[in-house]
């Protein structure tokens, strides 16, 4: 149930990381040409707030889970004599006709299995979201200050590092995130979306805001 913090959203806290370290005067960084990498996946799940939160997660939303299992072995029971019977009919040269059905019929019980497994694990989920949430935003804080104690001025993803001297900021960073934010709240508030849609309904809100100014034109 666990997921890295989208690349996405890691780039844009590069990128405003670095601008605003370079907009503060840094010591020289010795040997390293103001040039510094992180692994901002590592350093969110090797943190006390994302471990804490899987943990507690575990505990507070163990209905669903337990409900998640138990569905997904009812969902495999289900689906294994069929996919065993479609790969043993393709193999005796079953009627074409035939194979579409049986794999239709499969499809659409994958399908269904995905979005009912996906509704029971739909609160877990937002907890998640919710947590990494809140460590983002102190990622954004916190990465800056461990940059200019480093007198780093560019920051790099670490797989973005090719060749040359650069400074790992990934242990500072983390040492850094633990001290200032040693758990999350694992439960959001009422109402509570993830920052992706309330970005989309954002776009959508301004696309429609044009459209009807276009439209009174």
């Amino acid at each position: 149930m666990k997921k890295l913090i989208k690349p996405l959203a890691i780039a844009l806290l590069l990128a405003g990381a670095s601008t605003e370290a370079m907009a503060a005067p840094a010591p020289a960084a010795g040997g390293t040409n103001g040039v510094g990498f992180v692994n901002l996946e590592a350093v969110m799940q090797n943190s006390a707030a994302f471990k804490t939160a899987l943990a507690q997660r575990q505990v507070t939303y163990k209905p669903q889970i337990d409900a998640y299992n138990a569905k997904a072995a009812q969902f495999d029971a289900q689906l294994k004599p069929l996919a065993e019977k479609f790969q043993k009919d393709r193999a005796a040269g079953v009627a074409p006709a035939t194979l579409q059905q049986e794999y239709t019929a499969i499809q659409q019980i994958q399908e269904s299995a995905k979005q009912e497994l996906a509704q029971i694990m739909q609160p877990e989920q937002m907890s998640e979201a919710y947590g990494q949430e809140q460590i983002t935003a102190k990622l954004q804080t916190v990465v800056p200050a461990v940059m200019q104690k480093a007198g780093v001025t560019l920051l790099l993803r670490q797989d973005a590092v090719v060749f040359g001297p650069a400074a790992n900021l990934s242990t500072g960073v983390l040492a850094e995130l633990d001290a200032q934010l040693p758990h999350v709240e694992i439960v959001p508030p009422a109402g509570w979306e993830p920052a992706e849609v309330r970005a989309q309904k954002a776009q959508q809100a301004a696309q429609s805001g044009r459209g009807t100014a276009d439209t009174g034109r």
